[in-house]
């Protein structure tokens, strides 16, 4: 499949479409008069708008829904394959790729080892061939095209201009615009963000979860350890995108242990998977691999177990502040050490121990449902805001 077969940018849609676009996104309302309850819009304006969508072919009607004593209304359905995203959530040593309809769905999803510190070029290169490979594969209709990628990296990146920033597992990354290097390779809309963002981003999707959770907190805690803050029901990056950025806070009382950051102390360099098992290393275990070391602690290994609950023990003590501060309706754990259910406990008991009764009256401690997944859903979820949105996509950034 060429580049030109690939690409169609999405068209750029009016303020009145995109209050109609939002609710059947969500779910929240699937008929012409539930979309006009939801937003407030005449029923004559939500006929015309649902009719130019249609003609764009963004929506579809597809049967009837429950009738409450009239004529039944038209189901409405944002409309799958009108496109797809092609998602990539890179890691410090693995990588997963997807492939998401425009309703939402994923169709195709590959996990692969990789090694970040081979370079922006190399590992972008390598990811836009998995999805073009995935597309050629995918059991989709022959229309279906890819309409655009969204990335999520281990690393800050900036809101302002979508550039990394100072990653500390990402070497040769710094100052990268991720958009540039995967446009040499094919042209197409391409957006970036923080991997613990779109984690957090791809717990919003299920509507009745999105409504009673709208202050959540997501913490993946894998190689390294990074968060992701939802406000309002909304993904929160603050003034330049650094939001949540809770790897290099301080552990008090903790070792002077160094950090990437110049630093002693943070909490990315005594509670991550990297930091525990070089932990593990350095007294003498051939463990290369967090997996290895969360194995050994369900195998009651008294040091894998007591260096997990002492990292979770750490994580739950910043937390504390963050909850403390923000009061969420609900913490998600993700990442590789949120399979241990040591370390889980350690976050969530020093939690319940830290903060005022007030912050966690209401609070929920839960493990992400999406594990393999979250980074998938919530990278489709960024670009699908931007394809269903008055501004609509960048432009794409000319190849040098």
């Amino acid at each position: 499949m060429s580049t030109s077969e690939l690409f169609r940018t999405p068209p750029r849609h009016a303020p009145q479409n995109v209050e109609i676009l939002g609710p059947l996104r969500s779910g929240r309302a699937t008929s012409r008069a539930a979309l006009a309850k939801a937003t407030g819009l005449s029923p004559s304006t939500v006929a015309s708008r649902v009719e130019d969508l249609i003609a764009q072919g963004h929506i579809v009607e597809v049967g009837h829904g429950e009738s409450r004593g009239g004529r039944r209304p038209r189901h409405l359905e944002i409309r799958g394959d009108a496109g797809l995203v092609g998602c990539i959530d890179l890691g410090v040593d693995r990588a997963t790729f997807g492939l998401i309809d425009f309703a939402g769905n994923l169709v195709g999803e590959r996990h692969l080892d990789l090694d970040i510190a081979a370079g922006p070029h190399e590992v972008l290169s390598f990811a836009v061939a998995q999805l073009v490979d995935m597309v050629e594969q995918a059991d989709v209709p022959s229309h279906t095209r890819l309409r655009g990628i969204s990335v999520g990296v281990p690393g800050p990146v900036s809101s302002t201009t979508s550039r990394i920033v100072a990653p500390s597992r990402m070497p040769g990354w710094n100052g990268v615009s991720v958009a540039e290097v995967v446009q040499r390779d094919i042209q197409l809309p391409v957006v970036v963000n923080n991997d613990a963002n779109l984690m957090a981003a791809g717990e919003l999707l299920d509507a009745d979860e999105a409504a009673a959770f709208a202050n959540q907190v997501f913490v993946k805690v894998g190689s390294g350890i990074g968060c992701g803050i939802v406000s309002g029901g909304e993904l929160y990056t603050g003034s330049n995108g650094w939001a949540g950025d809770i790897s290099h806070v301080s552990v008090p009382g903790a070792a002077a242990v160094p950090c990437s950051c110049g630093r002693t102390g943070c909490l990315d360099a005594l509670a991550s998977g990297n930091a525990l098992v070089r932990e593990m290393q350095l007294a003498g275990h051939d463990v290369h691999t967090v997996e290895a070391m969360i194995a050994l602690a369900r195998d009651s290994h008294p040091l894998a177990t007591r260096l997990l609950r002492n990292a979770g023990v750490m994580t739950g003590g910043v937390l504390a502040t963050i909850v403390n501060f923000f009061n969420p309706d609900r913490l998600v754990l993700g990442g590789v050490l949120a399979d241990s259910a040591v370390f889980v406990a350690g976050v969530r008991s020093t939690l319940y121990a830290d903060c005022l009764p007030m912050a966690t009256e209401q609070l929920t401690v839960e493990v992400t449902r999406h594990q393999g997944t979250g980074g998938l859903r919530g990278a489709a979820r960024m670009f699908l805001d931007r394809v269903f949105s008055t501004e609509g996509l960048p432009p794409l950034t000319p190849a040098p």
